[in-house]
């Protein structure tokens, strides 16, 4: 029977659902025809295919070939299924045993010389595999990346010929083996180049211990960027599930692959003109935006009442449940979005509003403007506002290094805050419901008492309410302390700056 079963992986979001690769040779005129919801690049790859058999010295069949990628609702897009299709010929005209076939599966473009050339999305495609206990045959440029998965059967080859010979079995494509945990490389910016600012300091440790949204509010030139860009730096490094979900992402968006940084927390910082869809995703055919790239990392905005306020509005979602959803007519897709904001904005609409030098001319009505531009709901949910003001010039170098702690020094008690949480609630701080808050951010009575009087004057939200605990938690944690005080909830309450407008 002239009909070939192949395997290969489609790609939907950070999934990759299984394509059955059908091909049949019937009689007839010559022709080629691909069915199964194939858009331009899938269809393109009848030439590019007869292009790469017959460059190999393969024949291809002048009979009437029909090739079904099913399922047949689900979308198929790229040259990812070039190489499947491609052997699927070869198998279903006898050049090829069809014996082990099924215990394969292909990705790959063809190049019209029969070369292989890299395809996105091949990590999703390749824990999938392993999950269907098959092998995957990559090109050599996507071995790297697939070579992230442990336990998976995994091959790479340069050329069309090399897997006909293997399949074969005259000469075996090398098993490429997980690759080590790589170490993280390059240069790290350090806390320690931060001359001063003692109190946005100790607000970043707190945001990174608790996993707590941050917003610096300051003059320009008072290092609010600088601190933030350091974050990182005090952030303990990705488990390999949480590597492993970020490279995902990574993989199909066409980014190039770094091996040597995958275990690097990302940190994005799209500008003010950043689109609603470039910020969250989207398009014609969903794609992950800034917010899904910095999974598991940080995700800076600087400049936050540049940016549209509709713009601004779509993280409300996302910073709740971590995940972002986004419909089409045909499809859905959804992308993790579990991202740690921190923002930046200067006080006025000049910037110099309370540095000393008395050039903000601003009114208040245009200060008040200014500040509307970020609505209430948004920055409700942002944990701490915290003022960095101009610091004076310090000239004695050496004392100013001897005060500044490291950023290696710092992240060592992050670490040890952050195992005390999981320890004992299994997540971070920041991530706990109301139910988790009543059982494992307990205060003692003076400090509800606080808590309760400052709420009542500063007409603070029950969700407001909430994350004030939520980094009395953190700063309690930090302590070593197994309650909250009234000193922590003291502290907590002076990271809303804002809220005292």
């Amino acid at each position: 029977m002239s009909l070939a079963i192949l395997y290969s992986r489609a790609q939907e979001g950070i999934l990759a659902p299984l394509v059955t690769v059908e091909v049949h040779l019937a009689n007839g005129l010559p022709a080629l025809s691909i069915v199964g919801l194939p858009e331009m690049a899938v269809r393109e790859s009848k030439d590019r295919v007869r292009g790469a058999l017959t460059n190999s010295q393969f024949e291809f069949p002048a009979r009437r070939i029909t090739i079904n990628l099913a399922p047949a609702d689900l979308p198929k897009e790229g040259g990812r299924f070039d190489l499947p299709i491609g052997l699927g010929i070869l198998a279903a005209s006898g050049q090829l045993p069809k014996a082990t076939l099924e215990t394969y599966e292909f990705a790959g473009e063809l190049a019209l010389s029969g070369e292989l050339r890299p395809v996105t999305g091949i990590l999703p495609a390749a824990l999938a595999a392993r999950e269907a206990g098959r092998t995957l045959i990559v090109p050599r440029q996507n071995a790297d990346e697939a070579a992230l998965v442990a336990d998976l059967s995994l091959h790479c080859a340069d050329h069309l010929l090399e897997v006909c010979a293997h399949l074969n079995g005259t000469s075996l494509l090398p098993t490429i083996r997980k690759n080590n945990r790589p170490t993280v490389s390059g240069h790290q910016p350090d806390l320690a180049e931060v001359k001063g600012q003692h109190q946005a300091k100790r607000a970043l440790e707190i945001a990174a211990a608790g996993g707590h949204a941050l917003l610096f509010i300051g003059p320009p030139g008072t290092g609010k960027s600088m601190l933030a860009t350091r974050l990182p730096g005090i952030l303990p490094e990705m488990s390999e599930d949480e590597a492993l979900e970020s490279a995902a992402i990574a993989s199909i968006t066409n980014r190039p692959f770094q091996p040597e940084r995958w275990l690097q927390r990302p940190f994005r910082s799209p500008h003010h003109t950043a689109s609603a869809v470039a910020l969250v995703g989207g398009g014609s055919k969903p794609r992950p935006g800034e917010i899904s790239l910095a999974h598991n990392g940080v995700l800076f905005l600087d400049e936050l009442p540049e940016f549209e306020r509709h713009v601004l509005e779509v993280l409300r979602e996302p910073m709740e449940n971590g995940w972002i959803t986004i419909s089409r007519a045909t499809q859905q897709a959804e992308y993790p979005a579990r991202f740690q904001l921190i923002a930046a904005m200067n006080p006025c609409p000049c910037g110099y509003l309370g540095d000393g030098s008395e050039r903000c001319r601003c009114s208040m009505e245009q200060i008040k403007r200014y500040r509307n531009r970020i609505s209430g709901p948004l920055l409700d949910r942002i944990d701490m506002h915290v003022e960095v003001l101009r610091q004076p010039i310090d000239f004695d170098e050496s004392a100013a290094s001897a005060e500044n702690e490291s950023s290696q020094s710092i992240s060592q008690r992050v670490a040890l805050a952050i195992e005390r949480q999981y320890t004992r609630q299994h997540k971070r701080n920041q991530s706990l419901d109301v139910r988790e808050l009543e059982r494992h951010a307990q205060a003692d009575q003076p400090s509800r008492n606080l808590l309760r009087q400052a709420t009542e004057r500063l007409g603070l939200s029950m969700r407001a309410y909430h994350r004030i605990i939520k980094v009395s938690r953190t700063i309690a944690d930090l302590e070593g302390s197994r309650g909250i005080t009234a000193k922590h909830i003291s502290e907590a309450i002076g990271y809303r700056r804002l809220d005292r407008r």
